[in-house]
């Protein structure tokens, strides 16, 4: 049912209607044009051979002259219409491809990887490029078949029977090809995808020595792709070798017959001519077709790709822009597995804040605490029960309004290829500069940040790979703040932070509590929840305390039976 729903893709090949129909209208002319050049031929061998005119050679050729220039600039033109449609085409999807890449990676989908850029590529170039254009030449094989009955059924009946054959040829090339090109293809995405998660873990890779083995497997896929590639080529490269001497043969046989029929004084020597022209015309397109036969298999797995991400994509609708939530958190017997875990990670989970209240998460690893903190602010949707902010389902909630009222700081911190500015503000265009300044204050990142080598303007590389640990965790810590939030969840704040950058983290917290924050807090540092008003205990993704702060964390430190009988004899 999915698979069948339209997607951007379609939407935006069916608005290339009018433009490839214009570029079908300029394929029709300059096929049509390219006639002038045999008859030309004719003209010269049958009349200004035999009458010894200049004046005729000289309107035959300025004729033919113009009409070929008419032609080439048809020719440019149909080119111009294919790249700006291949830009529009662009411009259209690009930004939902992303977008849907990015839900895919979200939700763990395999296939929402950045390769997925590679494929809205491949479409693009194959529809904009020589290989489209080879496809609005096919139907004129039919008119320059035509052309040769008309001037000799045998020459005609030779060039239709290499045709067929041609065209059983690139058939046969494409059974023989398409799985081993498929095949290679999906391995150069695997090989892709494997190159940048180690690119993505560089540092673990170099430090434990890993490079040899990692080196080793990815050379194996790539050498899998590589073999899957040789494969299709050979394959290939017989069936056009095929094709080229098939259409040579053809031309040989048309200059021999017309040669017969020349000495027979059954046609005259210009259209001897004529038709080795028309007939190399008409079998072009074939040879055309196996060199971009390639193209066009990736094009159609790569389309194939990014329909498949498609089918599991629901854009966002357009919601009424919510106000200001004030911070009433109602988590209702939410269930929740991620992709692929066998298991329910988070089990009838309930629990509720007040709006301005400080929540502690606590448990051991593995309890689910980042897998709820997700869902806290809408990152996945539960598989049963409710996640509400101020009674609206946050996953519902428009992301960009809902994103303005909300400060969140995932365990694993990713920043953004540009400056300290950018990243604290979001990229937001609207940023003002007080306003940033202000959430690295709070951050306690503001000293900090003076001293990089251009201060706010300073570029962190990409991922932030100039800065370290701690500095990567106050700034993102800074961009949770960023905007005043009244809704802040964050995931092991002061995992990398000192003493220094913990002290200004608590005194982030107690501000942002003054100004009526709602705010939940995983950490397996305890010291961090002296402003927590609530705790809770997650284990083996249940709730297995909740309430208020002294009482949960009293049971938590109660002594052990066996300890607090020895206490009590030691006091007697």
């Amino acid at each position: 049912m999915a698979a069948s729903k339209t997607n951007p893709i379609d939407e935006a090949l069916s608005l290339g209607r009018t433009p490839l129909l214009f570029a079908a209208l300029f394929s029709t002319v300059s096929n049509l044009l390219f006639l002038a050049l045999p008859l030309y031929t004719q003209q010269v061998f049958g009349r200004v051979l035999l009458s010894q005119s200049t004046s005729t050679l000289l309107v035959l050729t300025g004729g033919v002259l113009f009409v070929f220039l008419v032609s080439s600039v048809i020719d440019v033109y149909r080119n111009r219409v294919l790249t700006s449609f291949g830009a529009v085409f662009d411009r259209r999807v690009s930004g939902q491809v992303f977008a849907a890449m990015f839900d895919g990676a979200v939700r763990r989908v395999p296939t929402a990887r950045a390769q997925i850029m590679r494929d809205l590529d491949q479409v693009r170039q194959a529809i904009s490029g020589p290989a489209v254009a080879v496809l609005f030449d096919l139907p004129f094989i039919p008119l320059f078949l035509a052309v040769l009955f008309f001037i000799d059924f045998g020459v005609g009946a030779v060039t239709l029977l290499g045709g067929l054959i041609l065209l059983g040829l690139a058939v046969a090339q494409d059974r023989a090809t398409r799985a081993a090109y498929k095949r290679s293809n999906d391995e150069g995405v695997q090989g892709y995808n494997f190159t940048e998660a180690a690119l993505r873990n560089s540092e673990v890779v170099r430090a434990m020595g890993m490079l040899p083995a990692i080196g080793t497997q990815w050379q194996k896929q790539r050498n899998r792709g590589q073999a899957q590639f040789v494969a299709a080529a050979e394959s290939g490269n017989i069936y056009g070798t095929a094709i080229k001497i098939v259409r040579l043969f053809v031309q040989i046989l048309v200059i021999a017959m017309g040669a017969f029929l020349i000495m027979k004084q059954e046609i005259p020597p210009g259209l001897l001519f004529a038709n080795m022209m028309i007939a190399a015309r008409a079998m072009g397109p074939f040879e055309k077709l196996v060199g971009s036969w390639n193209v066009l298999v990736s094009a159609q797995q790569s389309y194939d790709r990014l329909k498949n991400l498609f089918s599991t994509y629901n854009a966002e609708e357009p919601a009424t822009a919510l106000p200001r939530p004030r911070g009433e958190l109602q988590v209702e017997r939410v269930n929740f597995t991620a992709p692929g875990a066998g298991r329910l990670l988070l089990n009838s989970v309930s629990f509720e804040i007040q709006a301005g209240e400080t929540l502690g998460l606590v448990g051991p690893s593995g309890a689910g605490k980042s897998m709820l903190m997700r869902l806290l602010v809408g990152v996945w949707n539960p598989m049963n029960g409710s996640v509400r902010l101020d009674g609206a389902d946050v996953f519902a909630w428009d992301r960009a309004s809902f994103g303005r009222f909300v400060g969140y700081l995932p365990q694993d911190i990713e920043l953004f290829s540009g400056t300290v500015r950018d990243n604290i503000a979001r990229f937001r265009p609207d940023a003002k500069d007080e306003d940033v300044i202000e959430a690295a204050k709070l951050a306690g990142a503001h000293e900090m940040i003076l001293h990089l080598p251009r201060g706010y303007d300073t570029d962190i590389g990409e991922s932030g790979q100039s800065l370290s640990g701690g500095q990567k965790q106050r700034i993102g810590l800074a961009r949770a703040l960023f905007g005043d939030p009244s809704y802040l969840v964050l995931d092991e704040p002061n995992s990398n932070l000192d003493t220094e950058g913990e002290a200004a983290l608590a005194g982030a917290l107690e501000a942002l509590k003054a100004r009526g924050a709602t705010i939940v807090i995983a950490s397996h540092k305890p010291n961090i929840f002296r402003v927590a008003d609530k705790m809770l205990v997650l284990k083996d993704g249940r709730v297995d305390m909740f309430g208020p702060r002294a009482e949960v964390l009293g049971r938590l430190i109660k002594p052990a039976p066996a300890l607090a009988e020895k206490e009590a004899v030691k006091a007697g």
